[in-house]
């Protein structure tokens, strides 16, 4: 299904991406972050969604809607570091910092900080070349949210 998207997401040198596609593929990786526990909670999804409407002004439906379609897109997605390092290649810097604030929203949703969602946030932050003080200065401004 998204097979022709991937391809062209995973190129050597991908365009920029098209807000569709931008914000499909980065509501894969807040998805694969809350998939990363075996634990993908309703408090996890509601955060997902909640995320794409205040990011994207998208209505409830809408947002269920990304996140269902992100949901199908994560599965068929690639490795993380192929996945996320697209990603990096195909979006600004300022895109990369406000998902990073995102993914810490959504590991912090259900209350608990597990080792995995830890693991695949310093992985992906890294892929994605998010410095680390601005991955803590997202990860303070997520905790406030």
């Amino acid at each position: 299904m998204f097979s022709e998207f991937l391809s062209r997401l995973t190129q050597p040198q991908p365009d920029p991406l098209v807000d569709d596609d931008a914000r499909l593929a980065l509501t894969a990786l807040l998805v694969r972050l809350a998939r990363s526990d075996n634990d993908y909670s309703d408090t996890e999804m509601a955060r997902i969604d909640r995320i794409s409407a205040q990011r994207y002004g998208l209505s409830p439906f809408e947002s269920a809607a990304l996140r269902a379609r992100a949901e199908d897109l994560e599965a068929e997605a690639p490795d993380t570091v192929r996945f996320t390092r697209a990603i990096k290649e195909a979006v600004a810097y300022e895109d990369r910092l406000a998902v990073v604030q995102a993914l810490w929203s959504v590991a912090l949703a259900d209350g608990h900080r597990t080792s995995e969602e830890d693991s695949l946030l310093r992985l992906v932050v890294s892929l994605l070349g998010v410095s680390d003080v601005d991955s803590a200065l997202a990860r303070q401004k997520a905790a406030k949210s």
